[in-house]
């Protein structure tokens, strides 16, 4: 066999250097990632609503390909759009579920009755949002600061009475609220953490904004859950990583910290709430090793586990298509409920437009007139909805759907049925 030329031979080590940069590595452990989780194509940024008078331009569009790390499991997107352009005009405003109020009250009684926190601490959230939980530990005389990078959502938060700061949260920024405001007894972090493409700066400022005898609750929807239920809906650009204690146990320990305790929460189709404090600090609970030997169980300590995931997605969309498809042929009219970021996701990975679905009611005014990414389906008033009355109404966030269904009751009485896709597909008799 000849050798090749060394002209030849460089450009194949060139070409071999130029791949091992452009291959994405792990934000958590800096290890290459190889392994894919689920590749659900290209779709545009989940909550980038389209305007009307944008719908005759083009759009950006993303691949949507989560990758586990091999090393320290962490399932996470590449970074395509930077966050500035995803959090800065915001159209998620949490006080517009009633549920999830609910839970944000419900969680303030028993930080309050169970957990220690008093008046003259001193709490702060990060990704605060619109006030939606702040505002209830200001009802007890708890000094609170939020810290949300949505300055639109900000400014209604400070409208409410909640002093905010509307910054992206790190290593930085925490060192500020210290010196300005003093350290901080207990740490709020619902639904961020995997909002952040720098965790371990997310996670360092946690560390160094938190008091020393302080904690921190972390909440999140579990990967393990997302694997059972098939929920590939949650996959969106703006969720950088899915999270599991296996992955997130070595990302705390880099920054002095460990997770001492955990409770299992309904929310978003089953989630986490981890307690977390400075390490050496508190016991590490038995509900900690157990939840790990629960993973472990499951096989989300094996990396084969991972790839296996993408038949069941596979299965959930061509369900959904035949469906939309067979109403179609039946001359059936089909609605949908919730312009949440997984009726993006969905729509766009099933390719269903207006052919399929005339338009998505939603009550956030934030939304309503505006358009579903990619696919260009209209967000009308649930007023609209009613006035049109489709056959089949698909609701989109499943993760509320009693709540849901029960704000519609009035649809069931003009024959109208409710549709879920996920975890498989549902029609409400």
């Amino acid at each position: 066999m000849e050798t090749p030329p060394a002209s030849h031979a460089r450009s194949q080590n060139e070409e071999h250097a130029l791949n091992v940069a452009d291959q994405p590595r792990c934000r958590s452990c800096g290890a290459p990632l190889a392994v894919t989780f689920i590749d659900l194509g290209l779709s545009p940024p989940a909550n980038g609503l389209t305007e009307p008078g944008d719908a005759g331009r083009g759009e950006s569009f993303y691949p949507l390909h989560a990758y586990v790390c091999e090393t320290c499991l962490l399932v996470q997107l590449d970074v395509f759009e930077t966050p500035e352009q995803i959090f800065r005009d915001y159209s998620y405003f949490s006080s517009y579920s009633t549920s999830w109020l609910q839970h944000a009250e419900t969680y303030v009684e028993e930080m309050l009755r169970e957990r220690g926190v008093a008046p003259g601490q001193h709490v702060v959230e990060l990704a605060s949002n619109d006030g939606y939980l702040l505002q209830y530990f200001i009802r007890a005389g708890v000094e609170v600061l939020g810290i949300d990078p949505a300055s639109n959502v900000a400014a209604v938060a400070r409208e409410r009475g909640v002093p905010t700061i509307d910054e992206f949260f790190g290593r930085e920024l925490a060192a500020r609220v210290v010196a300005d405001y003093g350290p901080a007894d207990l740490i709020v972090a619902n639904n961020v953490l995997a909002h952040v493409p720098d965790i371990n700066d997310f996670v360092g400022g946690i560390a160094r904004l938190l008091a020393t005898t302080g904690f921190a609750t972390i909440e999140f929807p579990h990967l393990l859950n997302l694997i059972e239920g098939v929920q590939f809906d949650t996959i969106y650009h703006e969720h950088f990583s899915y999270l599991s204690a296996l992955a997130l146990v070595p990302l705390f320990a880099r920054h002095g910290l460990a997770i001492f305790d955990v409770q299992e929460i309904p929310t978003h189709g089953g989630s986490l709430r981890i307690f977390v404090g400075h390490a050496g600090k508190r016991p590490i609970g038995a509900s900690v090793t157990a939840l790990i030997e629960k993973e472990r169980a499951h096989g989300l300590d094996r990396i084969e586990t991972y790839p296996a995931f993408g038949e069941s997605v596979m299965r959930v969309k061509r369900d959904f298509l035949e469906f939309l498809i067979g109403a179609r042929r039946d001359g059936k009219s089909v609605g949908g409920y919730g312009a949440a970021a997984k009726a993006t996701t969905l729509l766009n990975f099933a390719g269903a437009r207006t052919d399929f679905i005339r338009f998505v009611a939603d009550k956030s005014p934030h939304k309503q007139g505006r358009l579903i990414a990619g696919v260009r389906v209209p967000i009308v008033t649930p007023e609209r909805l009613r006035a049109e009355r489709p056959d089949y109404v698909v609701i989109f966030p499943w993760n509320i759907a009693a709540e849901i269904r029960d704000e519609l009751a009035d649809v069931r009485a003009w024959g109208g049925r409710f549709v879920t896709a996920i975890p498989k597909l549902t029609v409400d008799p």
